[in-house]
């Protein structure tokens, strides 16, 4: 017996398994997209590594920002865990809204002869397109919350009018 003998597809007559044997396909290659498609299913739930917590699946920008607005003010929110108050920067500068923050954090143990880096860093920019009392503007971070809260002025209070949606005839 030879060890050509032991090789399935190699006796005559196909013995190859018939999801390859139907599509005419290498079963090496057919293997190997096998093996890359597991791959992307185990690592597809995990995103780029951050310092600052996983990064938001909105296409990697973080934090997480969510807009509400009334008709007396506009309120900002974002989700920053990991970081307290003195970390984060608010600042508004002509009708734009900045949030940014950096994150810096060293371990050092002597002893196991181990020491650990982190930086990390965010800014993000939001254009408001409306007139702000910027004097009244108000923040609070409260469990990695930071809450921005922004009154409109007066103008832009009256200038707020409906638009009425016409019906397809």
């Amino acid at each position: 017996m030879s060890v050509r003998d032991l090789i399935p597809w190699s006796r005559g007559g196909s013995q190859v398994p018939s999801i390859y044997r139907n599509e005419g396909m290498d079963p090496f290659l057919s293997l190997h997209r096998n093996v890359n498609r597991l791959f992307d299913e185990v690592f597809r739930g995990f995103d780029t590594p951050s310092m600052l917590g996983r990064m938001s699946p909105n296409n990697g920008i973080w934090p997480s920002v969510e807009f509400s607005e009334t008709d007396q003010e506009i309120r900002v929110t974002a989700e920053i865990p990991g970081l307290d108050k003195n970390d984060v920067e608010v600042m508004l500068d002509d009708g734009v809204l900045t949030l940014r923050g950096e994150k810096k954090a060293e371990t050092e143990d002597k002893d196991r002869q181990f020491s650990e880096r982190f930086y990390g860093r965010f800014e993000r920019r939001f254009s408001l397109g409306r007139e702000v009392e910027e004097d009244k503007v108000a923040a609070t971070f409260k469990n990695g919350v930071l809450t921005v809260t922004l009154p409109k002025t007066k103008k832009a209070q009256a200038n707020a009018k409906r638009i009425a949606i016409n019906g397809s005839k």
